[in-house]
């Protein structure tokens, strides 16, 4: 599968890690904090995108 993700710079990326951390401070599970975070993120970004590819080990089994 191939997807665009957000390009963020390290400024952007350093933001969510600490809104995620905060999150997860205020009780909310790092699976949730993660989820809203990248939710946020993908509502409200206007820079480009970066092509990335997702193989999925189970097409491969024969």
């Amino acid at each position: 599968m191939i997807t665009g993700l957000p390009a963020l710079t390290h400024e952007q990326q350093q933001a969510a890690v600490e809104r995620i951390h905060q999150l997860m401070a205020d009780g909310m599970s790092s699976g949730e904090a993660i989820a809203l975070v990248a939710s946020e993120i993908r509502e409200t970004h206007q820079g480009g995108h970066i092509a990335v590819r997702f193989e999925d080990e189970d097409d491969d089994k024969a």
